[in-house]
């Protein structure tokens, strides 16, 4: 048996539905940051130091979000293993 869902939504929809923060202010903000300091010619201006705190805690739950995935994908897969034995 199979079952097909098509949902028609909106990027903006599917951020909502998956409870993902609005982060476009943000990016603005940082990016308006990042002009400012590279305007004023701050000596020793890293960017990846601002974005550093940001990009450390994205990234795990991004790989908490692929481990979900993955291990829905291969029960999905056991399952069927072991009813077709």
């Amino acid at each position: 048996m199979k079952f097909k869902v098509d949902i028609d939504m909106t990027p903006e929809e599917l951020r909502k539905v998956l409870g993902l923060p609005d982060v476009q202010q943000f990016q603005k903000d940082m990016m308006d940051k990042i002009t400012e300091q590279m305007e004023a010619g701050v000596e020793g201006y890293d960017p990846l130091t601002l974005f550093k705190p940001y990009l450390t805690s994205g990234l795990g739950s991004m790989e908490a979000l692929q481990k979900l995935m993955m291990g829905l994908m291969t029960s999905g897969i056991s399952s069927t293993d072991n009813k077709k034995d």
